[in-house]
This record gives structure tokens, sequence and C-alpha cells, in this order.
């Protein structure tokens, strides 16, 4: 696939879905983006996303210089505190449909 720009502001792509590695299922963008937090994208969105389009200019365009730096260079998270966080935003979802 073509990467190309975005024409449409930060939702351009929310609709892209692909299989997510963490979850074991299928996701769009736009949970990526997000990952349940309006301004924290996931830590492996670049890692998932850069052979459909140019997610690092995505970001870039979008972040502080800052943001995207610890973006970038964002270690893993502890698996069980992962966990802990993917049931609790689960649960979230939940309690607030």
């Amino acid at each position: 696939m073509s990467k190309s720009e975005p024409d449409q502001g930060d939702t351009a792509y929310d609709a892209m879905q692909r299989r997510c590695p963490r979850l074991g299922s299928v996701v769009p963008f736009s949970y990526c983006r997000t990952d349940g937090h309006p301004q924290d994208p996931c830590f492996k969105v670049l890692d998932c996303w850069w052979e459909r389009f140019d997610v690092a200019t995505y970001f870039q365009q979008r972040l502080t210089p800052e943001a995207f730096q610890r973006l970038a260079q964002a270690p893993p998270p502890n698996k069980v505190a992962s966990l802990v966080d993917l049931i609790q935003q689960a649960r979230e979802r939940l309690d607030n449909p």
C-alpha cells in the first residue's frame, strides 16, 4: 500500500483497521491514536501502522516535539501493568457505554 498524507485532519485514517498485537483483535486506527485516552497514542502505534501510511509524520504534525520523542522512544510497559490498564479501560467502557 502506498503511503499518503492525511487530508481530513486528525480523523483521516480513523476507519483503517488492523490486528492489534496487544489485544489480539482487529481495531481501528482511532483506537490506536487515542488508546482509550484522548491525548495518549498507543506506545506501539508507530510499529503497527508504518506499513499502511506515514504514521511518524502524522504524529510529528500533531504532537509537540517532546511528546513525539516520548512516543518514538517509548519502552513497552510492564506486561502486568499493561493488562491491568486494559482491564480498567474495558470496565470503564462497560460502565459508560
